[in-house]
């Protein structure tokens, strides 16, 4: 059956989700999963035709959501012109082929679609080497019977794969590109990590922004570095790692990196391939957790990112919450206590105040000391210059006078040349 749909329109889409006992709360779809699913559709540049929740015990065998509830989206398809249909949940290569043939339209799950976002986005050549890695990964256990899904030509969402012929016979192909991939990011990780070590020996402090997609993380980097990074109020927008130098204090400077933003259900495949992007996390010495404090979903967003800094940083990483957006919300809205503070990356409403909890929290557990150094004892300069931040160093008849921020392993070591204390 033939229709007046313009093909150059945009993408129109039927977003499903499944809520089942057998699931676990974060695979489960929800009211407000679909909306997020609406805007993660929209940034890909698609339009939502409508939405079905459905609930059962578990998933159907062989139609993911029912017979019945498939056969009423297909009707909605149908009556509403649909292109495609998107489920919010991850689906099997079985359940997608059913579902492509039940509807007659091509079926995608979140997974796919966010890899689809983010191989709109990548820019630098870390980040499309990343995505392809990511998409390699989701396609290879999938390629039974997706010939039809792959051989589609030209663009539209879920359309922009790595551009190999023939994937669903190429399986060893594949294999061999994903190791390659694998040896190209590792040796951007070996690059970063000897830009680590350098900055390690220069004793500059590393802060990493983490946060739900869309908090702010990229207005936050412009208002403290002035990177004049593109800012727009959309998901994803970030996906290649900038880091600037920036003034804290008159006696602190740190490096400040941007990272992807995080989301629920962000697919593992995703996790994993941007590791070299996300490895910054590891190595910093604080973490600036940007929450978007007028979200109606705040606490569920901080959990999911708390979840991945939980398995991506160091332990014991500090963690400092940034309450962005505060011109949005009451003062009561955000917690008061030395781990949280309130901002607006906009406007720049509450600079100062992040600026000294940023310091606060970089020299937490560290000592500020004026020390004396008999000449004998001079091989301390050197290891002062390796692991301890020193502000001013001066050989004088009576030993070297040093000033310097120190860790509590440093402080033990030179407790007897220490003359004055902060």
């Amino acid at each position: 059956m033939q229709s007046n749909f313009d093909a150059a329109a945009p993408e129109r889409a039927v977003l499903v989700g499944l809520k089942a006992d057998t699931f676990s709360p974060e695979d489960n779809a929800t009211e407000e999963s679909l909306e997020e699913l609406e805007a993660l559709l929209e940034t890909a540049g698609g339009f939502c035709t409508g939405k079905v929740l459905q609930s059962r015990h578990a998933p159907d065998a062989h139609s993911f959501i029912g017979e019945g509830k498939a056969a009423e989206v297909r009707m909605l398809a149908q009556a509403t012109l649909s292109t495609m249909v998107i489920f919010d949940n991850e689906l099997s290569p079985g359940h997608i082929r059913a579902l492509e043939e039940i509807f007659g339209l091509p079926v995608l799950d979140r997974s796919a679609l966010i890899l689809d976002i983010f191989a709109q986005r990548a820019r630098t050549r870390e980040g499309r080497l990343q995505v392809e890695l990511a998409q390699y990964q989701y396609l290879l256990p999938r390629l039974s019977g997706m010939g039809e899904a792959l051989s589609r030509q030209g663009g539209g969402i879920g359309a922009r794969g790595p551009g190999e012929t023939k994937l669903e016979t190429d399986r060893r192909h594949i294999r061999e590109r994903i190791d390659r991939l694998k040896s190209e990011l590792a040796q951007v990780r070996q690059v970063r990590s000897v830009q680590r070590r350098r900055r390690q020996k220069n004793a500059v402090p590393v802060i990493a922004l983490v946060g739900y997609t869309n908090a702010g993380k990229s207005t936050l980097l412009n208002l403290l570095t002035g990177a004049g990074i593109p800012a727009n109020d959309r998901l994803f927008d970030t996906l290649d790692t900038t880091s600037r130098t920036f003034r804290v204090s008159s006696q602190t400077e740190a490096i400040l990196s941007d990272t992807v933003g995080f989301i629920a259900k962000l697919p593992h495949h995703l996790v994993d391939a941007f590791r070299a992007t996300l490895e910054e996390l590891e190595y910093a010495d604080l973490l600036l957790h940007v929450i978007d404090a007028s979200s109606p979903d705040r606490e569920a967003q901080i959990a999911v990112v708390d979840r991945l800094i939980a398995q991506l940083a160091a332990p014991g990483t500090p963690v400092l919450r940034v309450y962005n957006k505060m011109d949005r919300v009451s003062p009561e809205d955000i917690p008061s206590d030395r781990d949280a503070v309130a901002l607006c990356a906009r406007t720049g409403q509450g600079t100062e105040a992040l600026l000294r909890a940023i310091e606060a929290a970089l020299d937490r557990g560290k000592h500020h000391v004026w020390l004396r150094l008999p000449y004998s004892q001079a091989g301390f300069v050197e290891a002062l210059h390796d692991g301890a931040k020193v502000l001013s160093l001066e050989y004088t008849g009576g030993g070297i006078e040093a000033e310097a921020v120190v860790d509590s392993i440093f402080y033990g070591r030179l407790r007897e040349y220490i003359v004055k204390e902060r």
